[in-house]
């Protein structure tokens, strides 16, 4: 029979190869690592308020059967429907998610645009970051509860100047989020060999652009 000293050698190596293989292998179980749970993304909750309140302002202010009408309701759209998507599909391509953060945060800068546009053609008022009403609406942000809820008082009677405002403001804050997603992203995908994948990538389209030209 083994003595002790063999009995404690055999724990020592079995603990050793546990911690090892707990090292080695990922925290979640299968293959694809977590994906999903948009819903608690700062980013996408804020996103979903854009959304809701640009289809309330279209509809109050702009003519239904005009162009820009379905153009800013698309762009709030996409700018909530692709950090869905992108979280959705950030198990199996992290450089899918990102590609997708970044068509959302293009749409809700588009749509930033067609609000100060708004404001402009019409001559009204622009709020300054410091101004009392956008300190006001930067309050609201720190609501742990916020929704469209949140400021559906506003932006369903107050008149388009001030409306037109809070949106540009939410989209500044939705913004600022993404951009900080992106960078967390971006440091993932390259931590995980990322930069190994577009260096290959780059060299096959030199390679590629290089045989369509002797062809």
């Amino acid at each position: 029979m083994p003595d002790n000293r063999t009995k404690k050698t055999n724990a020592t190596k079995k603990a050793a190869a546990s911690h090892a293989s707990s090292e080695s292998s990922p925290s979640y179980p299968g293959f694809i690592p977590p994906h999903g749970g948009y819903e608690k993304l700062l980013a996408y909750r804020k996103s979903e308020i854009i959304y809701d309140a640009t289809v309330r302002f279209c509809d109050r202010f702009i003519d239904k059967r005009s162009r820009t009408h379905d153009q800013m309701v698309q762009a709030a759209r996409s700018g909530n429907k692709n950090i869905a998507e992108g979280s959705q599909i950030s198990g199996t391509s992290k450089e899918g998610e990102i590609k997708l953060t970044n068509v959302a945060r293009a749409s809700l800068e588009e749509l930033l645009g067609d609000y100060r546009d708004y404001l402009r053609q019409r001559g009204l008022r622009k709020w300054e970051p410091n101004d009392r009403e956008a300190l006001f609406v930067r309050k609201l942000r720190a609501r742990n509860s916020e929704s469209y809820e949140s400021y559906r008082s506003f932006i369903e009677t107050r008149p388009a100047e001030t409306v037109a405002n809070i949106l540009i403001c939410l989209i500044h804050q939705a913004n600022y989020l993404l951009d900080q997603q992106l960078r967390q992203l971006e440091q993932e995908f390259l931590q995980a060999g990322g930069l190994r994948e577009r260096m290959t990538r780059a060299r096959l389209a030199v390679r590629d652009g290089k045989t369509r030209n002797t062809s």
